[in-house]
């Protein structure tokens, strides 16, 4: 039996992919061989940099610019790519920092539509190719809070709480017609969504002292993971939520 993490001639869907963790997994995927399709709010149609960087390494790049605030938009998107996708990340995402007592509706309402709504609409879309062929990969990005609470941010936590559920209900459905579905929950990464934390000096000192690599990750820890789960080599892993945390979760 051989073990497989080459990715050639598949086609793969990276949202979020204009920076940060949806860069990472999309260059990730790249140079596992796959082509890449991105779409985030600003997406230039060449890809900007994250284009140049596929293309640098020989294969097809498509950008799409999505609202993914908008039920409409995703669908435009999901019928623009058809049945192309071998491999789905659920990587866009936001973010809305306020005490729960004072926390604005209109930010539970915008977190929860990219952060949850959208996934599961573009998934449930782009899954009919994947089933009609016997064969997919779906990853979403989860969190650290879909196993904790966090602070201050009640919608965040809600919709990644959500993600690792909806993991579970579509691997039980999907797994036994060929597709896999699992989920990777990042640590605290330096990207613009941890910014706030690694500017307050106490807070983000103690979260380095929690965590047992001695360091904030980076976008680059996220490939490794992403590549396994959209491999051949991860034929029989769904249903998962697989922290990438620099051992957090071990505390």
């Amino acid at each position: 039996m051989s073990i497989s993490f080459d990715l050639t001639g598949s086609t793969a869907v990276v949202t979020g992919a204009r920076r940060g963790i949806g860069f990472a997994m999309a260059e990730a995927l790249a140079m596992a061989g796959a082509d890449i399709i991105a779409a985030s709010s600003s997406q230039e149609a060449d890809g900007g940099e994250i284009g140049r960087r596929v293309r640098d390494l020989g294969r097809a790049f498509e950008g799409h610019a999505v609202d993914f605030r908008d039920r409409d938009a995703v669908l435009r998107f999901a019928e623009a790519v058809g049945d192309r996708a071998d491999i789905l990340v659920n990587n866009a995402g936001t973010i809305q920092r306020a005490p729960a007592a004072e926390h604005p509706l209109e930010w539970w309402d915008e977190v929860l539509d990219v952060n949850l709504r959208s996934q599961f609409v573009l998934t449930q879309a782009l899954a009919q190719g994947m089933l009609a062929r016997g064969s997919g990969r779906i990853v979403f990005t989860a969190s650290l809070l879909s196993f904790q609470g966090g602070i201050n941010v009640p919608g965040y936590t809600a919709a990644k709480s959500g993600i690792a559920g909806l993991v579970k209900a579509l691997s039980n459905e999907w797994s036994g017609r060929g597709v896999t579905v699992n989920a990777i929950a990042p640590g605290y990464i330096a990207t613009d969504n941890t910014a706030a934390l690694r500017a307050d000096e106490d807070r983000s000192q103690s979260i380095l002292e929690r965590i047992p690599a001695g360091r904030w990750g980076r976008p680059d820890d996220l490939q490794g993971a992403t590549v396994f789960l959209a491999s051949p080599a991860a034929a029989y892993v769904t249903g998962v939520t697989l922290p990438v945390d620099g051992g957090w979760m071990g505390r």
